[in-house]
């Protein structure tokens, strides 16, 4: 299994000095920059459009990893892979042909990434997980960050993991929704290899990124035997 990455979330940064927050996340050693859109919609909340990942592209070079929480995800797939996203993440619940936004994400020379809520069975998936780069488990009902973890989404991660692996599938399975230093290693030893945290990397009260990074990945290693 590949060893961990760690995608800090800007829902939890200070946006009043957006750039300056990312790119303290790359200096401390973060894999890639996680970016929430809501659309009111489909989740309860109001977030970001394709003009700050734009923003935020000019501010770093890692990896955009674009989680779409929005109906009709279809419609605004092409403005955020012009906007610089790199992984663009549409959940399951919202795409009423989910095999052709996974091939629209992939036209547009983006990896395609789909998203699971923490209720929704992993059959929703099954049939598109050799046509994806990544699978995203909420294990918080998306919406807002500084939500508690959902200790079920563990059981879900590992049975995601099995299937993954007797279906001989090439893909990262990704945790978003209360990680932080003290349960990750839960999270990776169930099989999750790439790690969203909010509050558990923005909210560190020494503002030291470099240090919850370090430790969520090294305590996510060690759990996962790498």
């Amino acid at each position: 299994m590949p060893t961990t990455k760690i995608a800090p979330s800007i829902l939890s940064a200070d946006f009043a000095r957006l750039g300056d927050e990312v790119r303290a996340c790359e200096a401390a050693g973060a894999d890639l920059i996680h970016v929430d859109v809501m659309d009111g919609r489909f989740v309860p909340n109001i977030t970001i459009g394709p003009l700050v990942v734009e923003a935020v592209r000019r501010t770093t070079a890692l990896p955009l990893d674009v989680h779409l929480m929005i109906e009709e995800p279809e419609r605004t797939v092409d403005d955020f892979a012009r906007a610089g996203a790199d992984i663009i993440t549409v959940h399951a619940e919202a795409c009423r042909h989910l095999h052709r936004v996974v091939e629209q994400i992939r036209a547009a020379g983006k990896t395609p990434s789909v998203a699971l809520n923490p209720a929704t069975p992993l059959e929703a998936i099954r049939w598109v997980l050799g046509d994806v780069g990544m699978v995203l488990l909420m294990s918080v009902n998306p919406g807002f960050g500084g939500q508690r973890y959902i200790p079920q989404v563990t059981n879900k991660i590992a049975a995601l993991r099995r299937m993954v692996i007797d279906g001989g599938y090439r893909l990262d399975i990704e945790v978003d929704g209360g990680v932080k230093v003290d349960n990750v290693a839960v999270c990776a030893a169930a099989g999750a290899n790439v790690i969203v945290s909010g509050s558990g990397i923005f909210g560190a009260g020494d503002r030291d990124y470099g240090r919850a990074i370090a430790e969520m990945r090294r305590r996510a290693d060690e759990a996962a035997g790498a």
